[in-house]
């Protein structure tokens, strides 16, 4: 029978070390993960540029009989506002202009203004050819128009017949043709006008 050899005795062999693995384990990489740069996140979403158009109906500037300066200044003042704008468009009065706003509300822009139209001549359709385009009419915006013209000594201002409202997700705004009815119209967009684009995007009220 063998003697049992106690642990610790001199005589018990040596125990023999275990074999190194073929492939030494992976380290594990607690480091966060890179951002992947093309992805788009809400915030991203939030700085999107705003963008406008403006299109300007009249017959006599479209046909180069006078220069339009009434556009001219929409698109000066979008641009102050922070508006991705290019120059403005500039059609004939009536069917024309009703397929320029087609166009311009295919491109999506955040605020569509026309100026020209808005009056008594016969060919002064620019809110006959909008009013269909619209979800939602605004009143207020085209009441308060005229009524500031009115109280800047301008009574004639109460005659423009211009409209504004929501056309998807476009504000668009008839303004009047002359270069001071512009000009009295837009001091008074200023004021709402991107908080009009905020509510529009979903932000708060």
């Amino acid at each position: 029978m063998t003697d049992a050899i106690a642990p610790g005795d001199p005589a018990a062999p040596a125990a023999t070390p275990a074999a190194a693995p073929d492939h030494p384990a992976a380290s594990v990489d607690h480091s966060e993960p890179a951002s992947d740069p093309t992805v788009v996140g809400p915030e991203d979403g939030a700085r999107a540029p705003r963008r406008a158009l403006v299109v300007t109906a009249s017959t006599r500037a479209a046909a180069g009989i006078y220069t339009d300066r009434s556009g001219a200044i929409v698109v000066e003042r979008l641009r102050a506002w922070g508006f991705d704008t290019p120059d403005a468009v500039v059609v004939p009065d009536g069917v024309a202009t009703a397929a320029a706003l087609h166009i311009a509300l295919a491109a999506a822009p955040d605020v569509l203004l026309t100026t020209g139209g808005t009056g008594l001549r016969p060919d002064d359709r620019t809110p006959e050819v909008t009013r269909p385009l619209l979800d939602v009419e605004v009143p207020g915006i085209a009441e308060a128009i005229r009524a500031a013209g009115v109280a800047k000594g301008v009574p004639t201002a109460m005659l423009s017949r211009g409209i504004a409202g929501v056309a998807g997700g476009t504000l668009l705004v008839n303004l009047p043709g002359s270069t001071g009815g512009v000009k009295d119209a837009l001091d008074l967009l200023e004021a709402v006008v991107l908080h009009s684009v905020d509510q529009m995007r979903g932000g708060d009220h």
